[in-house]
């Protein structure tokens, strides 16, 4: 019988490898990325366009396009699309990004060849409803209202137009006047120029044969529309970081935001600054949680995130307090920062987070879904193809030394902006 008192030996992580997809290219040349599971009775199709934030005319345009594709086509309404992909079991998701508009469907097997046609037409036949659009607008800016009533909201909105600047595609705060300056007209052109198949990537995993990839090519494989493709750099803001507070009264918490610009997954540092990232506040056992949480009693949550973009990217310290701790919340993180720059990382503390980022990465390839995903943030991101080897490589071989040299790179305090939004 099993000893339930005797904890279970701790192995190493080991076959991490990441599939390779198999290339397909469809008629008008849209790459397919293929992840065949035959075992697998679930399918999943994705759609990425590279028609986000950096290219858009007029702000708010990426997004309100991509929401209002599912609205209406030319030959249904909104809701018959939503009653026909119910009917047969299937899931249409539009998750949000600033520099991709993603479409993806979830469908079994037996269920994909009435899917995958309704699918192609939304993304090529859409219809852009005024109706829908005013309906967008309207609930648009109620939402906005709403979130502008929450101190870490306001906190974040802040720190990402300063660290960006306010005009920057990643740091630009959407209002209720950009919603009210949408039209019709906008979207179309949005969606003439940017979705088109020069500007298309798709994602096949699970069980994926050849009937599946006809119906691809049938459907998507035949769009000839030409646009305009992107070319988007990343200007740098020379402006030095400084410290800012956003005043609400009658909030009892204070949302606190320490952060700086740093640089995609591109940069060679940045699987160092993954792992930095990790010690200090990338998960529940981090110096942040540890101190601030567990020692201090100042939050429930606190935790810090290395946010990347296609040309660019942030890094951030995020956390709420009661207003009368807010300076004594702000001095432990500098002095975690601190302690980060000068003191070396213990081993074990070390292992312990290599450990953990090797059982993420692990339960990042259990099954297609979540296979899927890492294949194609890799390929959006333009990624080599050992790209995912050298991260393994990398948190297995870091040591305490190159990630003090990281911190010094990155934690210095006079490159942080801080945002507190509260009393």
């Amino acid at each position: 019988m099993l000893n339930r008192k005797i904890a279970p030996v701790v192995s190493d992580t080991h076959h991490l490898v990441l599939p390779q997809p198999r290339l397909v290219t469809l008629d008008n040349g849209i790459p397919v990325y293929v992840l065949d599971f035959p075992d697998q009775e679930i399918v999943k199709i994705e759609a990425v366009f590279r028609a986000g934030r950096p290219e858009e005319q007029k702000r708010m345009v990426s997004r309100a396009c991509a929401r209002l594709l599912r609205e209406g086509t030319v030959k249904r309404a909104g809701a018959e699309i939503a009653e026909f992909i119910d009917f047969y079991g299937g899931t249409l998701s539009i998750p949000g990004n600033l520099d991709t508009s993603n479409f993806t469907l979830f469908s079994l097997k037996k269920y994909a060849r009435e899917l995958i046609p309704v699918f192609a037409e939304i993304l090529t036949e859409p219809s852009f409803p005024q109706t829908e659009l005013d309906t967008f607008i309207r609930t648009g800016i109620q939402d906005l209202l709403v979130e502008l009533g929450k101190v870490e909201i306001l906190a974040y909105r802040k720190i990402t137009e300063q660290i960006f600047g306010e005009n920057h595609p990643y740091g630009y705060n959407s209002t209720a006047e950009d919603y009210q300056a949408l039209t019709r007209e906008d979207l179309i052109q949005f969606y003439n120029d940017w979705y088109t198949p020069e500007n298309c990537l798709i994602f096949a995993s699970g069980r994926i044969d050849e009937e599946i990839i006809g119906l691809l090519n049938q459907h998507l494989g035949q769009l000839n529309r030409i646009g305009k493709k992107a070319d988007f750099q990343s200007v740098i803001s020379d402006i030095k970081p400084q410290k800012t507070h956003i005043s609400m009264p009658e909030s009892l918490q204070m949302a606190i935001k320490i952060g700086r610009r740093t640089f995609s997954k591109k940069h060679p540092d940045s699987n160092g600054l993954f792992i930095l990232n990790t010690i200090l506040g990338g998960y529940f056992g981090s110096r942040l949680m540890m101190n601030i949480r567990e020692k201090r009693g100042f939050t429930y949550n606190i935790y810090s995130t290395h946010d990347t973009y296609l040309a660019d990217g942030c890094f951030y310290i995020a956390t709420e307090v009661n207003r009368d701790k807010a300076k004594a919340t702000i001095k432990e993180i500098y002095a975690e920062l601190k302690k980060m720059r000068e003191k070396p990382v213990e081993e074990q503390e070390l292992l312990m987070v290599k450990n953990y980022l090797l059982g993420m990465m692990l339960n990042g390839l259990d099954g297609p879904l979540n296979t899927s995903d890492v294949v194609k943030s890799m390929i959006i991101e333009q990624l080599p193809a050992d790209a995912y080897a050298k991260t393994v490589e990398t948190i297995r071989s870091i040591t305490p030394a190159e990630i003090q040299e990281l911190a010094n790179r990155y934690l210095q305090a006079d490159d942080l902006w801080v945002v507190t939004a509260g009393t």
